[in-house]
């Protein structure tokens, strides 16, 4: 199983319930193929750097979870076929972004 971060930017016009709802749409994808969730994070409303679909803002949500190689083309899809998704990216962790998302995730669990 390989190690994956995905970030993914929600339509700023979802209310609080639909944001949760797509968030546990491509969770439950993950862990009913066989992945498994590490860790989540809800980075909450920001400024765009451009505008994107006329909207200048957008939920960003961070997944990091080990999932086996074959899911990610059809996870992908996913992404794309939901209109509530803006923009995604999808990206492989080598050690190296492990240890450093590993730091990140003690670093804001010492914050709380």
């Amino acid at each position: 199983m390989n190690h994956y971060e995905t970030v993914f930017i929600l339509n700023p016009v979802l209310s609080e319930t639909q944001i949760k709802e797509t968030v546990a749409k491509f969770e439950d994808f993950i862990v009913s193929r066989g992945g498994k969730m590490i860790s989540k994070e809800n980075w909450g409303l920001k400024k765009l750097a451009y505008p994107i679909q006329h909207k200048k803002s957008g939920f960003y949500h961070l997944f990091e979870f080990q999932a086996p190689g074959e899911i990610i083309n059809q996870y992908e899809l996913e992404f794309r076929r939901d209109e509530r998704i803006m923009r995604y990216l999808t990206v492989r962790l080598d050690k190296h972004a492990i240890a450093w998302a590993e730091k990140r995730r003690n670093r804001k669990t010492a914050k709380s």
